[in-house]
């Protein structure tokens, strides 16, 4: 199938989808004219409490006529045969697709394809990040990239001028010596969303063929076990499984090499770890909860390029995690709280800290008559070098996030990200080269090329910096030993520091704790959490599967209720799950997840206690519609 056939699919797909829930959605093939934004995106409604909260006429989503006896599966799907298939729109596939087709450009093979599909609706908008980033891959991918004699630069990037280091406490602040890690001397602020779609146009240039919209559900694999590509979801099925008059077919797309680049806990890269074992030699991985806001500043308050980190307050001792507020572009600040998720209060809630925090006098004298514009939330990885699995497997790899490439002591992840896809590209290239009969491509040389490079000295040197705030003293012990690794050890320790215990089972039970009462939002600096969801753009069909799978709700509610008293309404930031009044239980609650809400952060998947919460893609194009994040 060529790429002319797989946009007139995507064409059909969106005249197919009712109006109310289309979104945007861009066909970036090559050799194929672009797909036009067919219609508007409309806001969703939120769920609370078993109510609906619209935010416009035309957000309920039609019901479709089903067809009962329908099997959808008896349908066949349609098959697009790729040389390299990138699961993922983010810098670490958007790098390996641009770094594989100019090699290919450079060695006279234009007809190469490599074809990338991205479960959101545009490039981006599933992407959230401080970002201050380290433009070392991205020098070495495109020199040229904010070049002023280059018309298609990036030109939305603010250097970084000022370090601020603050331990909190409730209303002061006590300045820390910048470990040299984050000294950010030639970095720039920048949004990772306006990056992402500027990378993917840079792909469209050299030819790669880049389809939003397509939420990649499947693992495909061959009679050997060999993975052989990914199948996108169906459309057009109902809440009950059933086919509807708009249904549609899912695809499947064949390639020689697979590279998933889904970001943190993708759903297939998960499976894949799980299925090969790609773990084995590796310590499981450790999670944080990032929850940021986009603010429009006044003028006299804005201090371009100044980046601010902080410690302590909001958290407890117990808690690790921080506080950041960038400033960059025009009177804009990025403000974020990042969550360790192996906190063991299940009272606790990373949202509520978040609006806690923002009242405290360093930043709510910078929010203070601005406005906010944006909000998201995502999980990222802190695991670092002692949980970065194996990284290939029998016809594809692992890449960025997925493989577990962030420097959490750095606070930077986009430049490893990038630079593993720059290597996997190398070494896909290289193997396919080699590889003339059509067998197993099996990328050894990737994970060599990535044991030798900056990424791998990068994070073993700071592999003992996070996994020290499980010592007695906690955040004090995490800094001491930090500073000492800083300053002194520099990574050459002959130790390696173990994690504690998964996310999940370092939560305790809510009788060990007093329940934490956060104070009402006031609307002007901290804000219920449904506005938020609402600044997120996000949008679901609500006739469709629930993509957050728990085999049987009330079994859940009997099993984590009694004790962790709806912890999973406190872990997610964005009024998901609820423990909703219901007399007609014996608990006197009934468990209830408004799906519709969803931001894509992961969280529930990482953190619930009994691990039966599975995050699986929902329609391709839904999801957030993040701005600036």
């Amino acid at each position: 199938m060529s790429s002319r056939t797989v946009s007139a699919l995507l064409t059909r797909r969106l005249l197919a989808t009712p109006r109310a829930t289309r979104l945007p959605a861009r066909s970036f093939a090559c050799a194929a004219s672009r797909t036009q934004t067919l219609t508007e995106l409309y806001r969703p409604a939120i769920r609370i409490a078993g109510q609906r909260r619209a935010f416009s006429s035309t957000s309920r989503a039609r019901l479709a006529t089903e067809d009962d006896s329908f099997d959808p599966k008896s349908v066949e799907r349609e098959v697009d045969e790729v040389d390299v298939l990138i699961v993922g729109g983010g810098p670490a596939g958007l790098s390996a697709a641009i770094k594989l087709k100019q090699i290919a450009n450079a060695a006279g093979n234009e007809d190469f394809r490599v074809l990338l599909l991205e479960k959101s609706g545009e490039l981006g908008d599933h992407i959230v990040s401080g970002n201050v980033i380290e433009p070392s891959a991205l020098d070495e991918l495109l020199p040229n990239w904010k070049s002023e004699d280059n018309l298609n630069r990036f030109a939305d990037i603010t250097p970084a001028k000022e370090d601020r280091m603050r331990f909190l406490t409730k209303t002061g602040s006590i300045p820390l010596p910048k470990p040299p890690q984050m000294n950010n001397h030639g970095n720039y602020i920048i949004s990772l969303n306006q990056m992402v779609k500027w990378l993917g146009e840079r792909a469209e240039e050299v030819g790669v063929e880049v389809y939003p919209g397509f939420a990649a559900s499947e693992i495909l694999y061959n009679h050997e076990g060999v993975v052989k590509g990914v199948a996108t979801n169906d459309l057009g099925i109902s809440r009950e499984g059933k086919a509807k008059d708009s249904f549609e077919r899912g695809m499947e797309f064949h390639a020689r090499v697979t590279l998933l680049g889904e970001g943190c806990h993708g759903s297939l890269s998960k499976q894949v770890i799980k299925k090969y074992d790609l773990r084995r030699d590796s310590q499981h991985q450790t999670y944080g909860l990032g929850i940021k806001e986009v603010w429009e500043v006044q003028p006299e308050k804005f201090k371009s390029g100044q980046v601010t980190h902080t410690m302590g307050y909001p958290l407890s001792k117990d808690t690790y995690g921080g506080g950041w507020m960038y400033h960059f572009g025009d009177n804009l600040v990025s403000i974020g709280l990042v969550v360790g998720l192996d906190y063991p209060n299940p009272w606790l809630a990373p949202y509520g800290e978040f609006q806690k925090m923002k009242h405290h006098p360093i930043y709510k004298d910078v929010l203070e008559g601005g406005k906010c514009i944006s909000y998201g939330a995502r999980t990222l990885i802190e695991g670092g070098f002692q949980s970065i699995p194996k990284l290939a497997f029998p016809g594809g790899a692992l890449l960025g996030d997925s493989a577990g490439l962030v420097n959490v002591p750095k606070i930077k992840g986009t430049h490893t990200a990038m630079r593993s896809g720059m290597l996997a590209a190398e070494a896909t290239w290289d193997a396919l080269q080699g590889n003339t009969d059509g067998g197993t491509v099996f990328l050894f040389d990737y994970e060599d090329k990535m044991r030798k490079s900056s990424v791998w000295s990068e994070l073993k040197q700071v592999r003992n910096m996070r996994p020290s705030f499980h010592t007695a003293l906690g955040l004090y012990g995490g800094v001491l030993y930090s500073g000492l690794e800083a300053y002194v050890f520099r990574g050459k320790t002959p130790w390696t520091l173990k994690h504690g215990l998964p996310d999940h089972a370092a939560t305790k039970t809510a009788d060990q704790y007093e329940k934490i009462e956060y104070p009402k939002p006031d609307g002007k600096i901290s804000f219920d959490i449904l506005t938020s969801v609402s600044r997120s753009g996000t949008n679901h069909e609500e006739d469709q599967p629930c993509h957050l799978q728990v085999k049987d709700w009330d079994a859940h509610a009997q099993e984590q209720y009694p004790k962790y008293k709806g912890v999973e309404n406190r872990f997610c930031p964005a009024g998901v799950y609820e423990y909703v009044e219901d007399d007609s239980k014996e608990l006197g609650v009934r468990f209830q997840i408004n799906a519709q809400n969803c931001v894509h952060c992961k969280t529930c998947d990482i953190k619930v206690p009994a691990q039966d919460i599975n995050w699986q893609t929902p329609q391709g194009g839904e999801g957030p519609k993040y701005v600036l994040t």
